[in-house]
């Protein structure tokens, strides 16, 4: 089933026991995040709360916030979108008259990236002056800067060539009639933005909040630059995107959304927005951004608000970037043919750990692999790659320790990439959008397979150092331990003490750390260190200009001063929820 509104959607949802009508009134200030994280991570359905505090509009949320609501969203799962299109590009080259009959149902799925333009649009049946505050907008964390909008469509096109972009850059709400534009390095809409400062000239947005699923799915999607996502919406859906001419700006916008808001941002014109607690599971700092000025809002009679929350994993945008990568990874295959799968870890917060298993056809062809990808689009914002074979899952954490325990040696494979572009919300480099990557290369390619060997911590390895408070070794290649005071000095003791010589990497990590538990591991290990700040050897040399390290691999990944605070709610709002949680769990 092909949707081109969200409440359509719902309905299904709503038919499939994947949604839950709440009619208590919920505060958009704080409970609803606490509401809606422990609902993910309880596979709850979907929450439409139809009380909100303060405004008259039902708030949905976790929509999509499990594989089987992405399935019914798609009417089909995720991976089979890039399958079908990787199979119809290798049947029909060459083309033949017999190829593009077999392959007519892709075809014609193919042709769907043409949006139509239509004049009946459910978008645009209120038209009215802008009141931002009558929606129910949300406060998600308590430092958060002020009120977010969190699930937006952006919508803007390039003033020189005239190429269409959709994104989705969290809004900070300022007054009735302006908000903030948080756009990260690298996005489609900051360089319009660049584009038409340089130029002088304002730069016309409009901002879509609640599409079809299609059109959020394809928001998300890490797509080459300059191609339009409401255009590739139209593949994901398999029908062509309505659009509407908006009304005061020069735009076409989703003709079946729950609102429109119409505006520009003016060059040079900047104003404080954040902090905000983001997906990496701590506040990103506060800085200047555009201002969104908005001029119209247009809307559907009987209107519903859809929200995410991103924070500390797990959250629904484990299930959304899960999806986006489902769908493009068979695509990138088309491009690298050496790639056999890749998989971004939701628990590292996706960019900062990266798994490629690679098939290698000639020495060192996983780093020409490695060095690409790391140079390629949003997939450039990775922080750390794993290379493993192609016998190897990378989504499977076990395998992918197994290929490090077994083929990596940081003398041939260990590859640092310092003073490099980093993400907006990474706090751990040297400063904001400066910090670097690694590479490490477990494929068994220029160091050979090797026999690893046996592993025996000490009895009491807290003898090594007094401030270990917990400790736990994962299949036997890296050793955790739970530090009190400054993992670095700690951490040199063990890399350095000759009875580890058996572990391939230890790790340091916080006390507010679960170390047993492998998706808190993963987030307090990959959210919380830089290569070139925080990574060490046993040994180091340089032959020449190039450093090369071997012996035990250390990585402090303790939290630092300086870094953003990590992410913890009000007691007294878990307290209300406690008290109140048999109304949205039943």
């Amino acid at each position: 089933m092909a949707f081109t509104d969200l409440q359509s959607f719902l309905e299904l949802l709503e038919k499939e026991g994947e949604l839950k009508r709440v009619t208590e009134v919920v505060n958009p200030e704080l409970e609803v995040t606490e509401i809606a994280t422990r609902a993910v991570k309880e596979n709850l359905p979907a929450l439409l709360f139809e009380n909100v505090k303060g405004s008259q509009y039902p708030l949905v949320i976790n929509s999509m916030a499990t594989m089987r609501r992405i399935e019914l969203a798609l009417g089909r799962p995720p991976e089979a979108l890039g399958e079908e299109i990787v199979r119809f590009m290798e049947d029909v080259n060459p083309p033949s008259p017999g190829a593009l009959w077999r392959n007519r149902k892709t075809a014609w799925r193919l042709l769907k990236i043409r949006p139509k333009l239509t004049r009946r649009a459910l978008s645009q049946q209120v038209i009215e002056e802008p009141q931002l505050g009558e929606l129910p907008t949300l406060k998600c964390w308590p430092e958060d800067g002020g009120r977010f909008v969190t699930l937006p469509l952006v919508m803007s096109r390039d003033p020189k060539t005239g190429a269409g972009n959709m994104g989705m850059y969290r809004m900070q709400v300022y007054d009735q009639r302006t908000t903030g534009m948080h756009m990260q390095l690298q996005k489609g809409g900051g360089f319009h933005y660049q584009i038409a400062e340089k130029a002088g000239e304002p730069l016309e947005m409009a901002v879509a909040i609640g599409g079809d699923p299609s059109l959020i799915l394809a928001a998300i999607m890490p797509l080459p630059e300059g191609i339009d996502e409401v255009a590739f919406s139209g593949i994901v859906r398999g029908s062509r995107t309505p659009l509407v001419k908006a009304k005061t700006v020069d735009l076409r916008v989703p003709a079946h959304a729950e609102f429109i808001f119409e505006g520009i941002l003016r060059p040079g014109i900047r104003r404080h927005e954040g902090p905000f607690g983001d997906h990496f599971g701590h506040y990103s700092a506060s800085a200047d951004h555009p201002v969104f000025e908005i001029n119209r809002v247009t809307r559907r009679k009987n209107a519903v608000y859809p929200a995410t929350v991103v924070g500390r994993p797990p959250q629904e945008d484990r299930y959304l970037g899960d999806a986006a990568q489902l769908a493009l990874t068979p695509l990138i295959r088309l491009i690298r043919r050496e790639v056999k799968d890749m998989w971004a870890y939701y628990e590292a917060g996706f960019h900062n750990l990266l798994v490629v298993s690679v098939n290698p056809r000639y020495q060192r062809e996983p780093i020409k692999t490695a060095l690409g990808l790391l140079g390629d689009g949003q997939l450039s914002l990775t922080k750390n790659l794993v290379l493993v074979g192609p016998d190897v899952n990378p989504r499977d954490r076990s395998q992918v320790i197994q290929a490090i325990r077994r083929n990596f040696d940081p003398v041939h494979d260990f590859h640092l990439i310092a003073r490099t572009a980093a993400d907006t919300l990474d706090f751990t480099g040297e400063a904001v959008h400066k910090g670097s990557k690694m590479i490490l290369d477990a494929t068994a390619g220029s160091s050979g397979e090797g026999t690893p060997t046996a592993v025996a911590l000490p009895s009491k390895l807290a003898s090594i150092s007094p401030f270990i408070s917990k400790y736990r070794l994962v299949g036997r290649t890296m050793l955790i331990i739970q530090v009190s005071e400054s993992g670095r000095s700690v951490l040199q003791k063990l890399v350095d003490n000759p009875l580890l010589v058996g572990v391939k990497i230890v790790v340091a990590v916080s006390d507010d750390v679960d170390i047993e538990d492998d998706e808190s591991l993963l987030w307090g290990i990959f959210t919380r260190f830089d290569a070139v700040l925080d990574v060490m050897f046993s040994d180091t040399e340089f032959r020449g200009l190039a450093p090369v390290y071997s012996g035990v691999m250390g990585i402090d990944a303790t939290w630092k001063h300086g870094y953003q605070k990590p992410l913890l709610m009000d007691p007294e709002i878990i307290k209300k929820v406690d008290s109140e949680w048999s109304r949205y769990s039943k």
